[in-house]
């Protein structure tokens, strides 16, 4: 499985931005599928997750009302809508999906500053 992130960039604060990871490989191994984000020096964290078969959606609470999962069963893409965004939410994303294994993009940087 391969996962591509994209979307990334500087944003202000109050902001938006909508990041894209596109799936590719053995995507009907993937159970389910997720944000997390880095910042360095500290862990990385789960930003929201989504399982495959039913959808069922589950979000960081300093994220949700902010932040919205989609996904794009044609294209095999995640998409990871967000809005009001603040410095705080300034990390390296990385798109995740757990199969056989759990594999893991890049990631794509996120920068909120004014």
């Amino acid at each position: 499985v391969q996962l591509v992130e994209s979307g990334g960039g500087l944003v202000k604060p109050g902001g938006s931005l909508r990041l894209s990871c596109k799936t590719s490989g053995s995507i009907t191994e993937i159970k389910a599928m997720g944000w997390y984000r880095q910042v360095p020096g500290k862990q990385r964290e789960m930003v929201t997750t989504i399982i495959s078969r039913g959808g069922y959606t589950r979000y960081a609470e300093f994220v949700k009302g902010r932040f919205t999962l989609s996904r794009d069963n044609v294209e095999n893409t995640l998409f990871l809508q967000m809005n009001d965004l603040t410095p705080e939410d300034t990390a390296n994303y990385l798109c995740t999906a757990w199969g056989d294994t759990q594999y893991w993009g890049q990631g794509t940087q996120v920068t909120v500053s004014s």
